[in-house]
């Protein structure tokens, strides 16, 4: 699958520590290669219609949508982003 992201995502994607970014990178990667990647743990978010969640690490999460065959990364960073993914 191809790839891209939101402004929303790239601007958090900025503010993340070095080494979050680094597993970011790494989960995005295994994510473009198959979704259903154990280590990303992807899910549909509750009553968000069409839009994904993957773990990055225990208290970081990332949300995307899937669109014909590109993953539209939404936004990253603390659980908070859940709310309104």
């Amino acid at each position: 699958m191809t790839t891209r992201f939101l402004e929303p995502f790239l601007r958090q994607y900025a503010k993340l520590p070095t080494d979050i970014r680094k597993k970011v990178d790494r989960q995005v990667d295994y994510l473009s290669k198959d979704i259903r990647h154990p280590g990303v743990r992807a899910k549909k978010v509750v009553n968000a219609l069409d839009i994904w969640e993957a773990r990055v690490d225990l208290h970081v999460r990332m949300t995307f949508r899937i669109e014909e065959d590109t993953l539209v990364f939404r936004k990253v960073g603390s659980h908070d982003i859940l709310k309104q993914p």
